[in-house]
């Protein structure tokens, strides 16, 4: 409950949350709330580490059907763009701040990485699947990843989420097959 209260509240006022309100927030007293945590960036990595931990399972799924369903590369791409913009659609304040401002030790910096090169990995499997990574598709995917998520961590939640935006991006670094960039 405190970190849902958490969610709400910085997605509402971003870094201006207090621990007072997200207390009052999840209709606990504020000692309640430091008997769990020490302070309001204690909360902001639980939410954050709430967030990772649920956007690796959805990706996950969404990993497991693109490779069962196999379909071309613009549609895995469509497909994991919708499933990328969709964790982040619903609250743009919150992972904007989750994006500055979460800080991380090493082994929560382990987990991004680890998440990250998962990521790395799919892309670079149906670039590779659909004849579109060049001659390093692994590079390749690292570039496309990478820049979508500056898109949409830094672009996006500022000014609305646009999948055919991220699409261009794509198409842009990875043109279809006798097109060059």
């Amino acid at each position: 409950m405190l970190v849902e209260a958490a969610a709400q509240v910085f997605s509402r006022e971003g870094v201006g949350a207090t621990t007072n309100r997200i207390a009052e927030r999840a209709g606990f007293s504020i000692g309640t709330l430091y008997q769990y945590f020490p302070d309001k960036l204690a909360l902001l990595r639980a939410v954050a580490e709430r967030h990772l931990n649920d956007a690796d399972r959805r990706l996950t799924e969404v990993f497991a059907q693109l490779r069962a369903d196999a379909p071309a590369f613009d549609t895995t791409m469509r497909i994991l763009l919708d499933a990328v913009v969709a964790e982040h659609a619903d609250r743009p304040r919150l992972h904007a701040l989750l994006h500055r401002l979460a800080p991380r030790g090493l082994d929560e910096l382990a987990t991004v990485q680890a998440l990250e090169d998962r990521i790395c990995d799919e892309v670079a499997f149906h670039l590779k699947r659909c004849d579109r990574g060049g001659d390093d598709p692994q590079q390749t995917a690292r570039t496309v990843v990478h820049t979508v998520d500056a898109q949409l961590h830094r672009v996006m939640t500022r000014h609305g989420f646009d999948v055919e935006a991220l699409m261009h991006t794509v198409n842009q670094l990875v043109p279809p097959p006798g097109r060059t960039p």
